[in-house]
């Protein structure tokens, strides 16, 4: 691991009350002493002070923190200057740091220098990453106990639990003359299936709450002309989607974001889903599709005050075909208006007039993203880490059969594979290239 000291600005950019300007690093406390001119600063106190570069010019006047190896974030040396916030004083001081002997940091470089010194472990750095860009407030609470190691305590208790068994098979293949007591194969089966019924839950609560880490993602959709862009800018309560009685208005699909309840969503208003006119109308019906593929949530808007037609039918088939597994709310648009809607078999949640109250589809969706988050289990919050799980059940659900065998040696094999597997959620042996990137996908100062 490079030990050079390492700078960087840790506030987003823009114009704000402050900033913060990191050093980590060997020289963290002599550069701060040569920009402040000060012969020494106290650990974990702030230090009021003026900031100069190298022409011994003032930059601002800031705080100043020092953070004594090892009881800092990176575990290194650490100072933190708390200047005036703007696009010029952060880069000046930025600039003073690295003429007094530091280089700029990489994207995500404090955090991987503070797992590469035992600070934290890798699932504690993701979730230090994904509270950045939390998109509820229950992703947030999530988040900041994974912060806090509850993952880990969760990857340690399974992997523990592996290895007492991998034990039993170690020991037992010095022996490999006698046959195993039947109690005992019994009850490392009976291991085994608690530990695949633990990972299993785990990994169906992770899926099923991916829209608390990425957000939740709605797409409206319905035939051309149902209220879908006045819908949109209801929700948004302000005027996003050009609105007109003219069918194929939108021709490709719209994002924003809003936040309903504790929750940040994308909503997509999508072309009206017809036989397409155009080239043009086609692409944006078939992105209207992959919309609803990509969603969380689809709301399938409906014209009351015109007659179920073809296009209608059309739409409850391709949700049936593309949405299955997704929550689909069935909404009738313009009650306001004489209603001419009528087909027996298909339910609606609820009716309304998107040009005036969209309040009661805006409660659907908010106990929806509420009851998604009602469990306490622990969540898996990347990609990564459900890979690992599904690698571990995949090398768990292999070992019964060597077991049943009493080929002890297989059988080892596949439990020593769900281990590693395990441990590379926290703490994985090697793999540097995997390390590189996914630090990489931090924040410049994180």
């Amino acid at each position: 691991m490079n030990k050079d000291t390492i700078s960087a600005i840790a506030t987003a950019n823009g114009i704000g009350s402050i900033a913060i300007i990191r050093i980590s690093g060997d020289k963290a406390l002599e550069i701060a002493q040569t920009l402040c001119k000060a012969k020494s600063f106290t650990p974990r106190y702030a230090t009021l002070t003026n900031i100069y570069n190298k022409n011994k010019e003032l930059i601002d006047e800031a705080l100043v923190i020092y953070f004594q190896a090892p009881n800092s974030f990176t575990a290194e040396h650490v100072v933190e200057i708390q200047c005036h916030g703007g696009y010029i004083v952060a880069q000046s001081i930025l600039k003073a740091t690295i003429e007094a002997g530091a280089r700029l940091a990489t994207a995500g470089e404090f955090s991987k220098r503070a797992f590469f010194n035992g600070r934290i472990d890798l699932s504690e750095a993701e979730a230090i990453a994904q509270l950045i860009e939390a998109k509820s407030e229950d992703a947030a609470r999530i988040l900041a106990k994974q912060m806090k190691g509850s993952l880990k305590e969760y990857i340690e208790k399974i992997r523990d639990e592996i290895i007492h068994i991998l034990a039993y098979s170690e020991v037992s293949i010095d022996y490999a003359e006698e046959d195993l007591p039947e109690d005992l194969i019994l009850q490392i089966e009976s291991k085994l299936e608690e530990l695949k019924k633990s990972l299993n839950e785990t990994l169906i609560a992770s899926r099923a709450r991916e829209g608390l880490m990425q957000g939740f993602k709605v797409a409206i959709v319905g035939k051309p002309n149902v209220g879908k862009s006045s819908l949109l800018n209801s929700l948004l309560n302000y005027n996003r989607a050009i609105v007109s009685d003219i069918a194929g208005t939108t021709r490709d699909t719209i994002e924003e974001q809003v936040k309903i309840g504790t929750h940040l969503i994308r909503i997509v208003d999508t072309a009206g889903i017809r036989e397409a006119s155009d080239e043009i109308e086609r692409i944006g019906i078939e992105r209207s599709l992959e919309a609803i593929e990509q969603s969380d949530i689809v709301v399938a808007l409906f014209d009351g005050s015109r007659e179920y037609d073809a296009e209608d039918k059309q739409i409850i088939s391709l949700i049936h075909t593309h949405a299955e597994d997704k929550k689909v709310i069935f909404v009738k648009n313009k009650i306001d208006l004489e209603a001419r809607f009528h087909m027996p078999e298909l339910l609606f949640d609820l009716e309304i007039n998107s040009k005036e109250s969209v309040t009661p589809l805006i409660e659907i969706l908010k106990n929806i993203m509420d009851t998604t988050n009602s469990s306490d289990e622990i969540m898996l919050i990347s990609q990564r880490q459900i890979s690992a799980v599904e690698n571990t059940l995949h090398n768990i659900e292999e070992s019964f059969f060597p077991l049943a065998d009493q080929e002890l040696e297989i059988f080892s094999f596949h439990l020593n594979e769900a281990v590693k597997e395990m441990a590379s959620i926290t703490r994985p042996f090697e793999n540097d290239e995997m390390l590189d990137k996914m630090f990489g996908s931090f924040c410049l100062g994180k």
